[in-house]
This record gives C-alpha cells, sequence and structure tokens, in this order.
C-alpha cells in the first residue's frame, strides 16, 4: 500500500511537471527535487498580479555607459514594472555588479541576467579576456576543448551574477559574404555545427548557466544585417529543412534551455509577406513548439534591431511577439506598453490565460532550477583580473593550438629550423609583433616591409602573413588587390609559407597553387599569434580542419594531421 501511495505522489509530481515543463534540468533531480520545484512555481506565480505576472515576459537592457538617467530609467522599470530580467551590456564589470545586486534586491521575483557571451564576457566587458570566435571553434577536432572553453565562460558568468549566456550561434554559415553570422558560426556544415553546439552548451549547462541556441530559423545564409533591416531567407522548404533548420531540430532533445529566434523573413515558412520570424505564429508555435516539440525558453532577439524597430511601435512589437509564440521579449523598449496590449489581446479572447500561464510558469521553474531563488549578491572586487588572469591565456592559446589548420606543406618547410634564416613580411593592417617575437625565439627571422620584398635573395623561405582586424568578428575578411600581388611576385622566386590570420574565407580567391605552405588560424590577436608560433617552431600538434567551404578546392573538413614532436 505504501509502494502504491508512492508511485500515485510520484505520477501526481510527473504530470505537474509535464504541466510546467522547462527544457533545462540540473542533473540527477529526484522526486523530493521535482516536488519542491513545482511546490515555488505554484506557490510564487500564484502570490503574483496579473501586472506581476506580464513583467516576467520581459528582459530589458542595462548598460553602465549611457550615463546616471539611463540607469534611473532602468531602476524605475525594475521597481515599477516588475520585469523577468537584464540584459547586460557594454562597459563596467564592476558597476553592471553592484547594480544587479542592487535590482536583485528589488524585485519580488529573481532577476533573469543574460549576456550575449558567445566568445565569452570580453563580448561586452572589454577588460575581460576574449575566448575564440565559433568559426575558430569550428576548426577544432576535439570537441571537449569546446565544452571545456564554454565551462570556463560559465564560470566568469557566475562571477558577475549572470545566468544566462545567449550563446551559441548554430546558424550554419554558408554565405561567405554574411554580414552579421560570418565568425559566431561554427561553420558551413551541419555536423560540425551540431556537434560544435551541443558542446558548448553542455560546458555551459552542466555548470548551471543556460544556453541559448540562435537564431531560430536560421541566420547563416543572409546578406542583409538584421540589426539595420529585415533579412530574407528564400530557400524552398527542402534546402531549409536540410541547413537552416537542421541543427535546430537535431538539438532539440538535448536538453539545452533555450531558443532565441531571428528577425528574418522566410517565405517558405510564413505565407504572409515579410513577417518576421519572431512574430511568426506559423514558425514560432507551428514549427518550433509544436512540430519540433521545443518546451524550453523562446525568446526574441533583440527587439530594438532595425530589421522590426523599423516597422513596428515599441510595445505593438512586444505583444505580436508574445502573440506567436515567445515566452520572453528581449531587450524591450516598450515595457509598459506591451504589457497593455497583451492583457487586451487576454480580454480580447485572442489569446487565454493559459498562455500566460504557460510562459511565467516555465520561466519560473528555469529560475528556480538556475538557483536564483539562493541569490547570492557578488563581490565588484578584483573583478576585472578575475575575468582575465593565466588561466584564460592558457586555455584559449590551447584552443587556437587546436583550431590552427594545415592545408598544405609540399615542401615540408614546417617546422621552422633554428639554423636557418627566415624572411617574414606582414601584409593586410592589423598588428603582427606578437608572431614575430614568437618565430624569434627559435628561428632567426628578418622582417621585410611589402616594398622590400626586392632585396630578399631568391629561393629564400618567406613567411608570409595576412593580420586581418581582429577587433569585431564583422570585420571584412577579404584581402586587398596590393598584397594579393605581393604573394604572387613572391611565390615566383621564394619558397613561401604563407599563414591568414583571419577567416579562411580570406583564401576564396587567392591563387595558392604555386604556395608550398599554406595554413590557416582564424584571428589575429595575441592568443592566436602566439598558438601559431608554437604550431611554426613544432612545439603542438597540428590537427585543425576547414571548417567553411570556402571554394571548389578548398572544401570543409580539408587540413592535415601533424605533430613535430614524434614526427608524424
Amino acid at each position: 500500500m505504501k509502494n502504491v501511495k508512492s508511485q500515485i505522489t510520484f505520477l501526481i509530481i510527473l504530470l505537474l511537471s509535464l504541466k510546467i515543463s522547462a527544457q533545462y534540468q540540473p542533473k540527477n533531480l529526484s522526486k523530493e527535487d521535482l516536488k519542491k520545484a513545482n511546490d515555488w512555481v505554484h506557490k510564487t506565480y500564484n502570490s503574483l498580479s496579473q501586472d506581476q505576472k506580464l513583467g516576467q515576459l520581459f528582459i530589458i537592457a542595462l548598460y553602465t555607459n549611457k550615463g546616471e538617467d539611463y540607469i534611473n530609467n532602468v531602476r524605475n522599470i525594475v521597481v515599477n514594472e516588475q520585469i523577468g530580467g537584464l540584459i547586460l551590456m557594454q562597459d563596467d564589470a564592476a558597476k553592471e555588479i553592484n547594480l544587479v545586486n542592487e535590482f536583485q534586491t528589488k524585485s519580488k521575483v529573481p532577476l533573469m541576467i543574460g549576456m550575449d557571451a558567445e566568445w565569452g564576457i570580453f563580448q561586452r566587458i572589454a577588460t575581460a579576456h576574449k575566448f575564440p570566435w565559433a568559426m575558430t571553434l569550428g576548426a577544432i577536432q576535439d570537441k571537449n576543448l569546446i565544452t571545456e572553453m564554454a565551462a570556463k565562460i560559465a564560470e566568469d558568468c557566475k562571477r558577475m551574477g549572470i545566468n544566462w549566456d545567449f550563446a551559441p550561434v548554430v546558424d550554419v554559415n554558408t554565405n561567405p559574404d554574411n554580414p552579421i553570422i560570418g565568425n559566431r558560426s561554427f561553420g558551413s556544415e551541419v555536423s560540425n555545427v551540431v556537434h560544435s553546439g551541443l558542446a558548448y552548451s553542455n560546458g555551459l549547462q552542466n555548470n548551471n548557466i543556460l544556453a541559448a541556441i540562435k537564431h531560430f530559423p536560421g541566420h547563416g545564409d543572409t546578406n542583409t544585417d538584421s540589426h539595420l533591416d529585415l533579412p530574407v531567407v528564400s530557400h524552398d522548404l527542402k534546402r531549409l529543412t536540410d541547413i537552416e533548420l537542421a541543427p535546430f531540430k537535431a538539438l532539440m532533445d538535448k536538453g539545452i534551455g533555450g531558443v532565441m529566434v531571428a528577425h528574418l523573413y522566410v517565405p517558405a515558412l510564413e505565407s504572409q509577406k515579410g513577417i518576421p520570424a519572431s512574430i511568426s505564429k506559423n514558425i514560432i508555435t507551428g514549427i518550433l513548439k509544436e512540430k519540433f516539440g521545443f518546451k524550453g525558453l523562446i525568446i526574441t532577439d533583440a527587439l530594438n534591431m532595425g530589421a522590426v524597430a523599423k516597422r513596428y511601435k515599441p510595445g505593438e512589437l512586444d505583444a505580436l511577439a508574445f502573440k506567436a509564440g515567445n515566452d520572453i521579449m528581449l531587450f524591450s523598449d516598450g515595457v509598459k506598453e506591451g504589457k497593455r496590449l497583451i492583457q487586451l489581446a487576454i480580454d480580447n479572447k485572442e489569446i487565454s490565460q493559459n498562455r500566460i500561464e504557460e510562459s511565467v510558469k516555465k520561466i519560473l521553474l528555469t529560475k528556480y532550477y538556475l538557483g536564483l531563488t539562493k541569490y547570492e549578491a557578488r563581490n565588484p572586487e578584483n573583478i576585472n583580473a578575475d575575468l582575465n588572469n593565466d588561466s584564460h591565456k592558457v586555455l584559449v592559446q590551447n584552443l587556437y593550438s587546436n583550431a590552427f589548420t594545415l592545408i598544405k606543406d609540399e615542401k615540408k618547410l614546417l617546422p621552422l629550423h633554428c639554423k636557418e634564416t627566415y624572411y617574414y613580411v606582414p601584409l593586410e593592417e592589423a598588428p603582427y609583433q606578437t608572431f614575430l617575437d614568437q618565430l624569434n625565439l627559435k628561428a632567426t627571422v628578418i622582417v621585410k616591409k611589402a616594398a622590400e620584398i626586392g632585396t630578399i635573395p631568391a629561393n629564400s623561405k618567406v613567411i608570409v602573413g595576412f593580420h586581418k582586424d581582429n577587433s569585431t568578428a564583422y570585420k571584412p575578411y577579404k584581402i586587398s588587390d596590393a598584397s594579393k600581388k605581393v604573394l604572387a611576385d613572391l611565390s615566383k622566386n621564394q619558397q613561401v609559407i604563407l599563414n591568414v590570420f583571419g577567416s579562411a574565407y580570406a583564401l576564396k580567391n587567392i591563387d595558392i597553387s604555386k604556395i608550398s605552405t599554406v595554413s590557416v588560424s582564424y584571428e589575429n590577436n595575441d592568443d592566436s599569434m602566439t598558438a601559431t608560433a608554437k604550431a611554426f617552431n613544432g612545439a603542438t600538434r597540428i590537427s585543425g580542419r576547414l571548417p567553411v567551404l570556402v571554394n571548389e578546392k578548398l572544401k570543409a573538413g580539408m587540413g592535415i594531421d601533424l605533430n613535430f614532436l614524434t614526427g608524424k
């Protein structure tokens, strides 16, 4: 009899948990844990007024570089509208920590604190340490390293009081000229994107930081920046199913807690002309929730972006997004009006109160699982040192070492030999000194500017570096005609080693047929340059693979394994 009662109790809890569902759950939850979670959600939900319930649906931005009037406005919205969370933007970590501590104490329900930290906190806080872009990570073959990286990002997030990293991007970047995804994608192959995205998500969520795969239904083949205007993805349903939608479908049942919906017009999925995915019921409710069965938090991309902000008024946009099936409106500029219009839609029977209950309880349950009911204030002291130290540097350089990709080495010019003299020709616009300094630890390297290449003796070993600007992920990858000419001239009578400190797409229109050795480092910063020099000097094994289709001769998956330490 006792066993029967126990089973009935468990079934009741299970039924409740089915009603109040969240895709993300900590591992090894007991029956008692489930009961406590559901009890807290029911109690909290029932304690909220309708206005407070509506407030849970909104996340607004917090900048620390826009002055006190701006911060006071955020403070007023937090207190008066009882919103669900904040997204931390630029620029001061200590100030952000102090404000988050303050706002958490003023909120009846703990705030969800999010950040776009795709390449770590550095994406918003310049004093933090930069982790590699997703395109660089896509070149890494041991995906456990991506999980290790995401775990370190999770540690940094916890230090800041952040509990939701709006990452990873799982868009399949098939368009080299994509102005907004590009380096933020793991590559052009669905399988690589899925495995890399899952590794990243697990690294976050295994350490109690929520992930959000983005940008549904797929932002990888766009030629318009959605921050500025509405991109159109015009592929047919088969192509969308095979490429754009495929990573999301593959990851739906992997416990990933969030999906971010893009501001894209996709005619094959939305028959009404010009309706962005982020406010499309056909796409969000019809495909994401009903067809794919996603039960986690669905959040819009930022609602201040030009793709939608140009077309809809603040508040109106929020209400449309909620009606379409989103749980959370991100970067809202119209919380008060949005709440009014959502309530009006309920009053007019356009949506039901059950829809509010579903989203709010899902939000509350996720907050409970993330431990927000036991929030501890963060200490801002030493925050910059905690976000940027040797533990970050060692990990990041290992990531760049594993991403480094050797495409060809016909004359076996690597590794460099300590008894030989090499010439180094740095091209393009970015710094190169760290690479030169690290090379000189083993070999003798003489720098020659582009105008001086005529003074290099014939048949010399010449290292050419395309050093592309690494200041943002959105800088163009293309190589100048002047640099192409220098490379072509050198390849006529020199033994050239070409390395791209930038996107592999830089090789798209480069003739490498007469160049003996070609490699890609994907980025140009101190960590990537140090890792590349170690590879050149034979101090690390080479195992990276091209994550993207560059052209007909340089296809995704290309790369040579070399371990100079063993001679293989």
